[in-house]
Order: C-alpha cells, then structure tokens, then sequence
C-alpha cells in the first residue's frame, strides 16, 4: 500500500496517500539560529520525532530511507518572560527527494530527474505565484 504508485492531479507518486495525516512528538528539539543580516537569520532544528501513535505492522518506508524537505513558513514568537517564548509555525513543506537505503544518492541525482535546484525553483516560483494571486496574507496560502 505505502510505496504503490498514485495519482494526485495527474502526477504519480508513492507513500502515504494525499488527505491523509502525521502527528509527531518532538522532544528535546534543538533550534540554532545566527543573525546574518538586520532582520536574517541563518536557522537549523534538531530533535528526533516519534510518532503519536505506534505505526501499523509491515507499514511505511523501511529503516535508513531519508526524505529530503523544502519547508515555507510563518513563524511567530510570543515573548513569555526574560527566557522563553511560545513559538508557532505553520508552513507547507515539499517533498524534494527521497534516499532508499541501499542507493547511492538522492533521487534528485539520477540520471533523467529533476534536479534540486530545480525542483526548489519550481516550488518556490509556484508558491510566489499563489501567494500573489491571494487575496488574503500568508496564513491562507500556508494553513
């Protein structure tokens, strides 16, 4: 069931089905960020996530596979005393590649696939041209 092929608006693809949902536990996450110009910052997170409720038997992608992301989003940080804040983000994220644990690299890097570079491109210039074709802010386009 999980790596048969689908169909979603005329493009194939494998893993959970489209409409279905995750909920994930992070604990002990880790968020790195460096000011890199007047209102950039340079982010990293790490944290390992568990899943909220035990995975069916014989489900999902085997153990070593690796997904590659492209996340947009919107964050906003509400200050709760002298050391922490409530931090919320919502966003869209992209799948870009994936690794099966026996292949070399990422399927982005065989032969007849969309590049990285590309794939970010066409993610990016599709979600400019919704963000500007919306007629509300961000929270719309992003929820």
């Amino acid at each position: 069931m999980y790596n048969e092929l689908k169909k979603f608006h005329d493009r194939i693809y494998t893993g959970m089905r489209v409409g279905q949902s995750h909920h994930w536990i992070y604990n002990d996450g880790h968020w790195n960020e460096r000011k890199i110009a007047p209102n950039e910052w340079q982010i990293s997170f790490n944290s390992i996530k568990t899943r909220a409720r035990v995975a069916p038997i014989n489900s999902g992608a085997k153990l070593g596979t690796k997904y590659h992301w492209y996340i947009i989003a919107d964050q906003i940080a509400t200050k709760l005393d002298a050391n922490s804040y409530m931090t919320k983000l919502n966003g869209i994220k992209f799948k870009i590649g994936h690794k099966r644990p026996n292949w070399k690299s990422f399927s982005y890097e065989y032969p007849e696939q969309e590049s990285y570079k590309e794939q970010v491109i066409r993610v990016l210039e599709d979600a400019l041209s919704k963000l500007k074709n919306e007629k509300t802010g961000i929270e719309k386009f992003i929820s």
